[in-house]
């Protein structure tokens, strides 16, 4: 199942709104994403990322609301790379979207 998971942007790389990515922290497990869908985000806001996108912003508290969900459920794991955990996987290509988070 794919879930659209919030996380906390760390830093941004890049000038050109379409290929501007962001380093996000979901509660401890960072991944490298695409900013293309929400060019105002800054460093220090929470998105939504979907399949290796960030597709919108949502604010501190419903954040931590949706990890607490996750966590009782036990979905946190899908973000987790089962080869190296906590490692930063890399987005997916411009046009070529791709599962980042599990598998």
């Amino acid at each position: 199942m794919c879930l659209a998971v919030p996380g906390k942007i760390t830093s941004i790389s890049g000038d050109d709104p379409l290929t501007r990515t962001g380093k996000v922290d979901f509660g401890g497990i960072l991944k490298e994403v695409s900013l293309a869908y929400v060019p105002e985000a800054c460093v220090g806001e929470y998105v939504i990322v979907h399949v290796g996108f960030a597709i919108s912003r949502l604010d501190e508290a419903e954040a931590n609301k949706v990890f607490e969900y996750l966590r009782e459920m036990h979905e946190l794991s899908e973000l987790e790379d089962h080869e190296r955990p906590g490692r930063i996987s890399p987005a997916p290509a411009a046009g070529h979207p791709g599962k980042v988070a599990g598998g």
